[in-house]
């Protein structure tokens, strides 16, 4: 299995390039080094790491981007990027994109405001998300004025000026939700997206409790806006470039180079499809920091690909929320 030896690679990299995730790796994980076979006897990093302690690979000058995820009680990862790294993630991008969309660039419907992508240098999980998937787009507009107010004649003048297109709306769940499809309730206004598709992820906290499930979502959006085509993602700051999408039959499959397993709660083992326990991704992405292995605060289950009816026999991750006693991450519920 090519992923196993990428993430071997990957580990042993990064153990002779940061004395922080060798001295945790020697700690935690002592044996483990020449007997990694399968995916559960990949060393991980709880997600908190990365709020706790500066996890790089990669000298201060060589850093090229620093992605931060706010938390609600004020802690953040920070995540470093050098170029390589940064490369690597745009391309993996492209490649899930192509596979969901097709091949061509379209104007895109940002919902969001334009001031979350005005600092170049540091990057919240909003501005990665909109700025990595704004390399799909001909030309964009934000939806939100800065206070976040939804400005409708902005979007109808974009779509005038770009009448007959297939549109590309994005945005994370919640500002869709709370700022677009709410207040266009809230107003009786229309608006006909149905040449439109969404691609929208994360804040799915705050829908819930709302009693807002994704086939709810979904259903709304299609009569309030008329477009049908409404793809969620799985994904985290922690792990740019390696999203989980929700391909047309609803499952969120792994992407190519990337994949998931499920741990028991209670004592961390590996468990099988189908079983519920707290959520551990891959990718061979993270060269300039150790996030190719990251035990998150998510809870789920996996599924097989070969189950879906697509063409697409990734693993399927289930999601089915948060740990009771984790924090809440807020990355992409965070909004102020």
């Amino acid at each position: 299995m090519m992923l196993i030896e990428d993430l071997k690679t990957l580990t042993n990299h990064h153990i002779a390039n940061s004395s922080l995730y060798r001295n945790y790796i020697n700690t935690f994980f002592p044996k483990i080094i020449n007997n990694i076979v399968d995916l559960k006897d990949v060393p991980f990093v709880p997600v908190r790491a990365f709020k706790e302690f500066k996890m790089k690979s990669i000298k201060d000058e060589y850093i090229y981007k620093t992605m931060t995820s706010s938390g609600t009680s004020g802690s953040y990862s920070k995540i470093f990027l050098d170029k390589e790294t940064a490369n690597l993630q745009t391309a993996k991008l492209i490649d899930i994109f192509k596979n969901t969309f097709g091949n061509s660039r379209f104007p895109m419907i940002v919902i969001d405001s334009e001031s979350v992508v005005k600092n170049r240098l540091q990057f919240s999980a909003r501005t990665a998300a909109i700025n990595g998937f704004s390399i799909f787009s001909r030309r964009r507009v934000f939806a939100l004025d800065d206070d976040y107010k939804l400005n409708l004649n902005k979007v109808k003048e974009f779509m005038e000026k770009n009448s007959g297109q297939k549109f590309f709306i994005f945005g994370f769940t919640f500002m869709i939700w709370e700022y677009f499809i709410k207040e266009l309730i809230r107003s009786g206004q229309e608006i006909d997206l149905s040449n439109a598709f969404i691609l929208h992820g994360g804040g799915w906290k705050k829908l819930i409790n709302e009693k807002v499930s994704n086939e709810e979502f979904k259903k709304i959006i299609s009569n309030k806006i008329k477009c049908n085509d409404v793809r969620n993602y799985y994904g985290m700051v922690e792990q740019t470039g390696s999203i989980f999408m929700e391909c047309p039959f609803g499952p969120l499959h792994a992407s190519n180079g990337s994949d998931i397993l499920i741990r028991d709660k209670r004592d961390l083992s590996a468990i099988g499809h189908d079983q519920e326990g707290v959520i551990q991704v891959f990718s061979n992405l993270q060269k300039s920091y150790p996030g190719h292995s990251i035990l998150t605060e998510d809870m789920g289950f996996t599924s097989s690909g070969a189950s879906c009816p697509c063409d697409n026999n990734n693993t399927i991750i289930n999601i089915i929320g948060r740990l009771q006693s984790a924090e809440v991450r807020g990355c992409s519920d965070a909004y102020s």
